[in-house]
């Protein structure tokens, strides 16, 4: 029986390794492979797919050898539209090659505008270039809620920007204010407040409730993914100051939290809160099949579950998503055509699927069968 072939070590400094890579491809960006082999891959003349590529370019700037180093970076400033407009779109590439090519990227608005709205771009580089970005481009880090809340230098960084508008600036701290964020550093954020609930807010501000700091430091478990599961006391003790917490805190503890915490936040009526949940880079396969079997979850949970590769290649979510009532049939259809056919027929016998859904695995069957019948 053969095995598979161990996945090389990343370069020293690098975040991730190549297993992302096609295994054949892993030896251009190994430390031991041979420099010309990694210079192939620097100098893009080997042939990867658009994401890859930038994923391979990430990793050999870490390189050994000075030189393999700068050739990826000048590749990789230079790669053509055909392979970023595609690349930077791409959720499953790996957060950090994001990040780094924002920042490598970043006066290019077209490619700016990509990353910004690529939802897998870390909010410390989104930050980064908030205060420096144009306004268009500031425009789109301003629409996306969930980050403005989750990551508050977003929102310090946009209110120093001489080319984000005025209108921007008074929207997005509005925003935030009425979502429970308090940032005393923050001038615009205060007149904000001043704007909303008059100057007595400043002098006596309302009570926010409980930060996920506190929510954590008081439920210590809450930090803990290998926790063991919550006494109902005190889990409906921190059901009761979950529900206390503002919006902004609710999604900070989304983030933060284990799977005890984020099964409580997934129930929340704030649409903001159970994507911050669903986003969460501590999420597991198993969190994601339960949303997924969910007839009653957050369809913006849904439609993220749904749009991620990764998840959808799990056969347990897929099957989970085709039987959700909620998930629009022509999603269900193209993941249809990808099943067994024992789990086809499975479907179109299933009484608690949608009649539509069905009735396309029955076609799907009766499709498949039909060639047999004639021969006989």
């Amino acid at each position: 029986m053969t095995t598979a072939s161990p996945v090389p070590p990343a370069p020293a400094g690098c975040p991730f390794n190549s297993e992302f890579l096609p295994p054949n491809m892993r030896k251009h960006v190994d430390p031991a492979a041979p420099v010309p082999l990694r210079m192939m891959a620097a100098k893009t003349l080997v042939p990867l797919n658009p994401s890859d590529m930038l994923g391979a370019l990430y990793m050999l700037t870490y390189d050994a050898e000075q030189n393999v180093r700068d050739t990826a970076a000048k590749s990789a400033a230079g790669l053509p539209d055909k392979i970023l407009g595609s690349a930077l779109r791409d959720e499953g590439v790996q957060a950090p090659v994001l990040g780094w090519f924002l920042g490598l990227l970043k006066g290019n608005d077209t490619y700016a505008e990509m990353l910004v709205l690529n939802a897998t771009t870390p909010d410390e580089a989104v930050a980064d270039v908030a205060s420096t970005c144009s306004g268009k481009v500031a425009e789109i880090i301003g629409q996306n809620q969930l980050r403005l809340l989750r990551h508050e230098d977003v929102i310090r960084k946009l209110c120093t920007n001489p080319n984000a508008s005025q209108a921007l600036i008074d929207s997005i701290c509005d925003f935030a204010v009425r979502s429970g964020l308090m940032l005393a550093d923050v001038p615009q954020m205060q007149a904000a407040r001043v704007r909303l609930f008059g100057p007595q807010a400043v002098l006596a501000p309302p009570d926010p409730g409980p930060t996920a700091e506190q929510v954590l430091q008081d439920f210590k478990e809450v930090q803990d993914e290998g926790a063991a599961p919550m006494e109902e006391g005190k889990k409906q003790n921190l059901t009761q100051r979950i529900m206390k917490m503002s919006i902004a805190e609710k999604i900070k503890l989304a983030t933060l939290g284990n799977k005890e915490a984020r099964t409580l936040l997934l129930r929340d009526s704030n649409k903001l809160v159970c994507t911050a949940v669903i986003r969460s880079p501590r999420i597991t396969d198993g969190e994601v099949l339960a949303c997924a079997m969910n007839r009653a979850a957050n369809e913006e949970v849904l439609r993220i579950l749904y749009g991620n590769r990764e998840w959808t290649k799990n056969q347990k979510i897929k099957l989970a998503l085709v039987k959700n009532p909620k998930i629009p049939l022509t999603v269900v259809m193209k993941f249809v055509n990808t099943l067994r056919d024992s789990e086809l027929k499975d479907l179109a016998r299933d009484r608690n699927v949608p009649s539509g859904v069905a009735m396309y695995a029955k076609k799907m069957v009766e499709k498949k069968t039909a060639p047999k019948k004639e021969e006989k």
